[in-house]
């Protein structure tokens, strides 16, 4: 990888997640970037420092910071070296005392990195799985939704991802481990847990020799008494009827799904290494909506894979509008050293990626529209997210078909003050494209 393909110049970074205590000799500030999986393991990294005897603090205050990066597509790529390079620029004026970075990106180019970045002290790869329940004072998510993560790698081998070049092998954590952690959140008042995993339905084959996802998932609804739990990152070829039936036995399982197809062009997927048809995933979104009924579905899709013809692209589009999908994301591809589709022939033109990808995301948004519409004059159970600034009685919540970060929001008109994390039943009286807006009943 070369720099100057990552690109050494400014790059908008995401909010730095992190928390404020008292300073001292050992203070320390972590910045999380990449996904919901990324945000666990810069917990555990918070976790062992405070271990050591470190204190968390803001980056202004801290001696140390470390950067956990991801380098899962260029764009991420791009903006942990942004995010680098402030922190070295930060450093050279006196502000920090030394700078770790860690995660994906050290990982993959930690050796080509080092010569070019010296302000940079240690490069550290990707950390090892917890296969204990984690201490449940490292949390840098709100105190009413946390991450569980389950696994680590992926037990796929999509042509397109580099996950398992950086992860390595697919580990499942064992289930007393994971129980024990929900119950950790739970017993300090988390009211929903997002399960998480690079392929969470694989959940348990290498270990247990079965996919125990279902098995899982219904030991810690039973826990669960006014809470939620989310799944999140779902391959579709791995999903059974048996997950389903736990999915629908259980109103603390949130009838939510986050199941990536990527393409439904069968000449697509199989050059992905996705062997599945356009045929078999209709009737897999079929049978998930008819054994779970109101389920709210997420997908993503990938525009311009290499060698997608504008007839691949059309069957894409078709699908979507024939079978519309209440959450979608679509990426352009990312070109990605080190993966069987770095080489594939017949590469789509940039500007054409994103012609598709744009054309997808406009379809999406009337989609998404309509299926919101239909919940007007409905009473939904949310959870409160934060009140709004200088407004009266306005609050801002999420119902069970929102994740958070990903997905939209239910603005909420409340005649009596309502609790930050706590849930509250919500009469929709309208829809937007992806939010929805109701009075607190």
């Amino acid at each position: 990888m070369a720099l100057a393909a990552v690109g050494l110049h400014a790059f908008h970074t995401r909010r730095l997640r992190e928390g404020v205590v008292k300073p001292r000799a050992s203070s320390f500030a972590v910045v999380s970037l990449g996904c919901a999986r990324n945000t666990v393991d810069s917990q555990n990294i918070i976790a062992g420092l405070q271990r050591k005897g470190g204190v968390r603090t803001t980056i202004a205050k801290a001696d140390t910071v470390v950067v956990n990066t991801c380098a899962f597509i260029e764009a991420a790529k791009k903006e942990s070296i942004d995010t680098i390079l402030e922190l070295t620029d930060l450093k050279a004026k006196g502000k920090i005392k030394k700078i770790i970075v860690a995660g994906c990106l050290a990982q993959r180019y930690g050796a080509e990195l080092a010569p070019a970045l010296k302000g940079v002290d240690v490069f550290t790869g990707v950390q090892a799985l917890s296969t204990s329940a984690s201490p449940a004072s490292a949390s840098l998510t709100p105190a009413h939704y946390a991450y569980v993560k389950i696994c680590e790698s992926c037990y796929n081998a999509c042509s397109f991802c580099v996950i398992p070049r950086i992860k390595g092998k697919f580990v499942s954590r064992r289930m007393d481990a994971v129980l024990e952690d929900i119950a950790c959140l739970q017993a300090r008042g988390v009211r929903e847990i997002n399960i998480i995993g690079q392929d969470v339905t694989a959940y348990g084959l290498d270990i247990y020799r079965r996919r125990a996802l279902a098995e899982l998932l219904g030991k810690a609804a039973r826990a669960a008494e006014d809470g939620w739990i989310r799944l999140l990152y779902a391959h579709p070829a791995h999903i059974t009827d048996e997950l389903l039936e736990v999915m629908a036995a259980h109103p603390g399982i949130c009838r939510y799904l986050d199941m990536p197809l990527q393409h439904v062009s069968a000449r697509v997927l199989a050059r992905m290494n996705r062997p599945m048809t356009r045929a078999a995933i209709a009737e897999l979104v079929a049978r998930i909506r008819r054994a779970v009924p109101g389920i709210s579905l997420r997908t993503t899709f990938i525009a311009g894979f290499p060698g997608e013809t504008r007839k691949d692209f059309e069957e894409l589009l078709s699908f979507l509008k024939d079978n519309p999908f209440e959450r979608v994301g679509v990426f352009t591809y990312s070109r990605e050293e080190g993966t069987p589709a770095y080489d594939f022939p017949g590469r789509v033109p940039p500007a054409e990626a994103r012609r598709r990808h744009d054309a997808l995301m406009q379809a999406q948004q009337g989609l998404a529209a309509r299926l919101n519409a239909r919940l007007i004059g409905q009473t939904l159970k949310v959870i409160v997210e934060e009140r709004v600034e200088g407004g009266k009685g306005g609050y801002i919540g999420r119902s069970e078909f929102d994740a958070p970060e990903v997905d939209g929001v239910v603005y909420i008109r409340a005649k009596k003050p309502l609790r930050v994390g706590e849930f509250t039943m919500v009469r929709v009286s309208g829809a937007m494209d992806y939010d929805l807006q109701g009075d607190a009943v």
